[in-house]
């Protein structure tokens, strides 16, 4: 690919060289270690606290040594995605690109710009000797993406600046000031196992070929969920005595699951029957999801491995029918703000462990009430089902504030550099600003970035101009900062 971005394509070394580096939720020592060598190798001071989090200091260029600091924020972890039949080996391989016309994408991955982005542009910036800029604090968080842990662990003191840019927003024009609050709930339900008889083989159940992608950002795409997809075939067949002895789906609490399967017992007369009820059903999810996921698919096949027990028919209907009774989707739009999602829920893992059913759920909103209200209605699901739950401290939601003096400065500088306003958006997604300026209440907020999509999936990519043009915002704002 050409291009014309001098910047950019010093922003795109550092981010392969960011991608070399494992760095997938809870598993960030690496690019710790590597970011705390970076700023002792160009003479940065830098610290890190007790979870990892990460501030390194550059001071402010001539003229600038007394303006007030600006935090430039992104988190290290990315969540590590990949289809069916990739190999890759998340804890040691570095991230293939793949460049497609305007797009970088991975091979077969998710991509990690989400947030290896913010990282590559501030290390750019850090280096770049003729950028005019106050003293910088380049905080970068651990653990975002399974629950905003690096944000949460902040201590008073860690950075002092008050003044805040967070590189994590996903389409070029748009500056975010808002975002949801979320919560995490964690179910189990016991199940009963018997042996199985005689006249009936196993089969894995697969329902794949889905896009998932964002439980924030798309979850009101109507995408399908490979779980729920699942969970409809077996109700299907559950009058053939079909028997569940294994199940499992999702990998992650921000992500749409794409794929997912049940080892299956069918009674060798009804296989056939099976059959034709999973190519109906097939049929069925193609035409409700023609226009978001048109590759589903559903498939049996025998399985390899030996198993000598399924559910009991109790537990195996009771557990059909807790996957078709747990939410998925948009609970409810914003009435304050035209097309914003107000509240939702993430049906985002199955799995049968140690005779137990475990689910994680996760809720978004921006009103905390109704985050709550959805949160006991999952929890009570699981408890009317026998079963029990458990649900996190959660994240507060970002509330806009629409006169904040970074914002006006900001929208003004964009529409001199590109002769358009941009647009001022509160999101359904979580960012770390609603926790840090709720720990550091002084901090003036903005958060932007390149133009992302499809993140947390293997679909994942970034537009490269896009990048050329947030860097050329950012160091025109930084100018102005004195």
């Amino acid at each position: 690919m050409n291009i014309e971005h001098e910047k950019t394509k010093e922003i795109l070394k550092w981010f392969e060289e960011i991608s070399k580096i494992p760095r997938c939720s809870k598993h960030e020592e690496k690019i710790i270690a590597w970011l705390q060598n970076w700023a002792k190798e160009h003479g940065f001071e830098s610290k890190t606290d007790k979870v990892g989090n990460i501030v390194i200091k550059i001071p402010g260029s001539k003229g600038y040594e007394n303006a007030p600091i600006v935090v430039i924020q992104g988190h290290v972890d990315m969540v590590c995605e990949k289809t069916p039949d990739s190999d890759h080996d998340f804890t040691k391989d570095p991230i293939k690109f793949v460049y497609e016309g305007e797009w970088l994408t991975a091979d077969k991955t998710s991509l990690g710009a989400d947030n290896g982005i913010a990282l590559a542009m501030a290390l750019t910036l850090a280096l770049d000797k003729e950028a005019k800029h106050p003293p910088l604090e380049l905080l970068f968080t651990v653990d975002e993406e399974t629950g905003l842990t690096g944000a949460t662990a902040l201590e008073p003191g860690f950075i002092e600046g008050k003044i805040l840019l967070n590189v994590d927003s996903e389409d070029e024009g748009y500056f975010t000031v808002g975002c949801a609050g979320g919560i995490n709930t964690y179910l189990s339900l016991p199940v009963n196992f018997e042996a199985k008889k005689d006249n009936c083989k196993a089969f894995v159940l697969k329902a794949t070929g889905m896009k998932g992608g964002h439980s924030g950002i798309d979850i009101d795409k109507e995408k399908a969920n490979a779980i729920i997809i699942l969970g409809r075939t077996l109700n299907f067949l559950r009058e053939l005595d079909l028997r569940i002895a294994d199940i499992k789906g999702g990998t992650a609490h921000n992500a749409i699951p794409r794929d997912s399967h049940a080892v299956v017992f069918i009674n060798s007369n009804y296989i056939d029957k099976v059959k034709e009820i999973i190519k109906e059903a097939e049929k069925t999810f193609k035409i409700e999801f023609k226009n978001t996921d048109p590759d589903i698919t559903i498939t049996l096949e025998e399985s390899e491995n030996n198993y000598d027990k399924y559910l009991t028919k109790e537990d195996n209907n009771k557990l059909i029918d807790f996957i078709l009774a747990i939410p998925h989707g948009v609970a409810a739009m914003s009435t304050d703000i035209k097309g914003l999602v107000e509240t939702s829920n993430n049906f985002a893992s199955i799995e049968i462990k140690d005779n137990e059913v475990k689910v994680l759920t996760s809720q978004r909103s921006s009103i905390v009430s109704r985050l709550q209200a959805l949160t006991y209605k999952i929890e009570a699901i699981a408890k009317i089902a026998g079963g029990n739950a458990h649900s996190g401290d959660g994240y507060p939601p970002w509330q806009p504030n629409m006169d904040s003096p970074l914002l006006k400065q900001c929208v003004n500088i964009y529409k001199g550099l590109y002769s358009k306003d941009p647009v001022v958006e509160v999101i359904h997604a979580g960012l770390e600003c609603g926790i840090i300026g709720d720990k550091y209440p002084e901090m003036d907020m903005i958060s932007f970035g390149p133009t992302l999509l499809y993140p947390h999936s293997p679909d994942e990519k970034i537009n490269v101009p896009s990048i050329g043009k947030v860097w050329d915002f950012m160091l025109k704002l930084l100018e102005e900062i004195k």
